[in-house]
């Protein structure tokens, strides 16, 4: 009896979960429509140029931000200084025993991949252990 009493409610939480998750998408499902010039002004030499020399700054790539050093931060911390920057945050056990990082606040960080100063990253991942443990 007690078997399915577990099994049926981690089935209702598993459905919660996805239910929930379904209707998270912030992302706008229809591309942003801004006003646009209709006037029905001729297009002189000047004008001409003008959207020449603009095309190719729209089609610049975006800019990538360096890695800062969160060595020694507070995992916590680190993360969001690290999604404030735009990078996206892998987190690991820097120990041996695989554990799940669940209360990120007493964490420190005790080393990050890629290096402080890098440019070409999208990702960072930070290892850390628990507060009173050692690196």
């Amino acid at each position: 009896m007690r078997t399915r009493t577990a099994a049926a409610a981690l089935a209702a939480a598993a459905l919660l979960t996805l239910t929930a998750c379904e209707g998270s998408n912030t992302s706008p499902s229809k591309p942003d429509t801004t006003a646009q010039d209709t006037s029905e002004q001729p297009k002189t030499a000047a004008s001409a140029t003008e959207t020449e020399t603009d095309a190719p700054a729209a089609e610049a790539e975006p800019e990538t931000s360096e890695v800062p050093d969160v060595v020694g931060m507070n995992h916590g911390e680190a993360q969001s200084l690290l999604r404030s920057k735009g990078f996206m945050v892998n987190e690991e056990d820097a120990s041996s025993q695989g554990r799940w990082i669940l209360d990120n606040s007493n964490w420190k960080v005790c080393r990050q991949d890629p290096a402080p100063g890098a440019t070409d990253a999208l990702r960072v991942a930070i290892y850390s252990v628990k507060l009173d443990e050692s690196c």
